[in-house]
């Protein structure tokens, strides 16, 4: 894109259009406009107006969940392979990753769309993780096809959904449960994906390898976005939150390098390890 696109772009309402693009028909539509949407507000020639109060995120989760008639069951109900000697076996692993960078798409998108009267930095941050979710979700979904699959073939669980639901009125939630917890949980995960798919004789396998790479490199960067801006507005300790939050906010295994180049001290990661270890089960109660 050159500056004469930018020229000829009118000045548009930020908000206006990322609910524009949450009302496509399609995924690819949704693309095709936030995409847009990405070029005006790189361009300059969007900004945010602040006039309205924003939608409710339900819809934007049902509108997400409609593109591929997705079916949800509850998440200890998802089997998960024990092995990788299989095309279908490496398609559930990699369906469960298309479902977090999905999800991850809706819950950036919807942080740039919720919040308001922030710097422009912040919406900047936002549009930009969107924009690195949406690759990685195709990636991911090339994958699946070369593979014989499709992105819905699979059941999920709504868990990230849900995380948006219940962060949607408080900037200091969203940023420290979804964006520096819930993504922070991908950091620990990522290297243990990669083990297990590491086992397939598959041709896919390099590029597989590949793509987990880039989804790690970006999703510490998306982190430590989160790190900043949560510790723009937080009133309480990061232990505080996971100890209130209905699910976990760190793997079984934590990443601890990962971690630290997001923005994590040691003595957190440590706290993280200690609590989880002792509590199998965070409390089940929603914030």
């Amino acid at each position: 894109m050159g500056l004469g696109d930018c020229a000829f772009r009118g000045h548009i309402d930020l908000f206006t259009h990322i609910e524009s693009a949450f009302g496509a028909a399609s995924f690819d539509l949704f693309v095709a406009s936030f995409e847009n949407l990405y070029d005006d507000f790189l361009c300059g020639t969007i900004h945010p107006t602040h006039e309205r109060a924003p939608l409710r995120g339900e819809g934007f989760c049902a509108t997400f969940a409609h593109f591929w008639n997705l079916r949800f069951v509850e998440a200890r109900k998802i089997r998960r392979p024990a092995h990788t000697k299989s095309a279908q076996a490496i398609a559930k692993i990699l369906h469960s990753v298309a479902h977090i960078e999905m999800s991850a798409i809706v819950l950036a998108l919807d942080s740039a769309y919720r919040f308001r009267e922030l710097p422009r930095g912040f919406y900047a941050d936002w549009l930009e993780v969107a924009h690195d979710e949406i690759m990685h979700f195709k990636r991911i979904c090339a994958l699946l096809s070369e593979l014989g699959f499709a992105f819905g073939d699979f059941a999920v669980h709504d868990e990230l959904f849900a995380a948006l639901c219940c962060t949607q009125d408080s900037l200091e939630l969203r940023m420290g449960i979804v964006h520096r917890g819930l993504e922070a949980r991908g950091l620990d995960a990522n290297p243990f994906v990669q083990r297990k798919l590491a086992d397939t004789e598959l041709a896919l396998k390099s590029a597989i390898r590949d793509t987990m790479d880039i989804i790690l490199h970006d999703e510490i960067s998306h982190v430590h976005k989160g790190d900043v801006w949560w510790k723009s507005c937080a009133t309480r300790p990061f232990l505080q939150l996971c100890e209130s939050f209905r699910f976990r906010l760190a793997g079984k295994i934590l990443n601890e390098s990962a971690r630290l180049s997001a923005g994590f001290s040691e003595s957190e990661i440590n706290e993280l390890r200690g609590f989880y270890s002792q509590k199998q089960n965070p409390r089940e109660r929603q914030l």
